[in-house]
């Protein structure tokens, strides 16, 4: 008996809850077997896992997740949706749907509600991997609410745009505010790219795997880590500036100010903020946190 495509299997859901693929909320649902399997591949998946989903849609990769993991979190925002998964998952007894806005969910509270469902194998309920097809509109925000969540998750295995995966993984002299606020808490790496014709809409660009291994203290020592991301985001505020002028700029600051403490931080003041590793911007953070700026 021939096996039902991902592409047949979503269109007959569609078809079978009368629902309408939301353009709006980023719905491209993955048809394509290989992929799914490279994901749940990069995630390492064990019985003793708690996966977080965000957005899983029509739950084609929340049944690989709970086949292989220990408990399943789904977050999805469209009630339509969450109704259907209620439904067409309910066999799996491992699965609980939230039908709420993921970034209005704090991770720590969302486990504290569900570790008294999860299977005694589950021995660390605070210990958990955030697997997703993310909605290209919310892949920032949602990156960030968990990265900088006070408890985070140990890897995150997400599909995001294409460039925007080349983007978090750049080195020195292609850096942005986005690679530098994810490198300061993991080490991101491209699993694969994934075309556009995996997706059912098909999107107009193609995706890529990205896998985040995050570190257990951020990369470079800081002791106030939203006044670190704010420092990033002021040098970035004026693009392909120079960093003297920039930061000038986005913090409020006469250049005559600057210039001083990017010399105490032994960075050129005529460089662009996307040649700064990530060393040297908590090197400026310092002399600027010491200066009072």
């Amino acid at each position: 008996m021939k096996t039902e495509s991902l592409l047949a299997q979503t269109k007959r859901r569609l078809r079978q809850f009368d629902l309408k693929v939301r353009k709006g909320l980023g719905q491209h649902f993955l048809i394509d077997g290989d992929v799914l399997e490279l994901i749940t591949s990069a995630a390492e998946l064990a019985s003793t896992d708690v996966i977080m989903e965000v957005g899983p849609g029509l739950g084609i990769l929340t049944k690989e997740l709970a086949r292989q993991a220990g408990w399943v979190v789904a977050v999805e925002l469209d009630s339509k949706l969450a109704v259907t998964l209620e439904r067409t998952l309910a066999s799996f007894g491992n699965v609980s749907i939230i039908n709420k806005d993921v970034l209005q969910v704090d991770p720590d509270d969302l486990l504290q509600e569900q570790k008294t469902r999860f299977p005694p194998v589950i021995n660390s309920p605070f210990s958990y991997k955030v697997v997703a097809n993310l909605p290209y509109y919310i892949t920032s925000p949602v990156l960030r609410h968990f990265l900088e969540a006070l408890v985070k998750p140990q890897i995150m295995v997400v599909m995001v745009q294409k460039e925007v995966a080349e983007a978090i993984v750049a080195e020195p002299g292609r850096m942005s505010v986005l690679s530098i606020s994810v490198q300061f808490y993991g080490e991101p790496r491209i699993i694969s790219y994934v075309p556009a014709r995996c997706f059912y809409p098909a999107p107009e660009v193609d995706s890529a795997i990205l896998r985040i291994d995050l570190y257990s203290q951020p990369a470079v020592a800081v002791t106030d880590e939203r006044g670190f991301i704010n420092l990033v985001q002021a040098g970035f505020s004026a693009s392909r500036k120079q960093i003297v002028n920039s930061l000038a700029q986005g913090l409020g600051l006469l250049k005559a100010e600057v210039l001083p403490l990017l010399e105490k931080a032994d960075i050129a003041p005529r460089r662009r903020a996307e040649t700064l590793a990530l060393e040297e911007w908590a090197r400026l953070w310092q002399v600027f946190t010491r200066e009072g700026k």
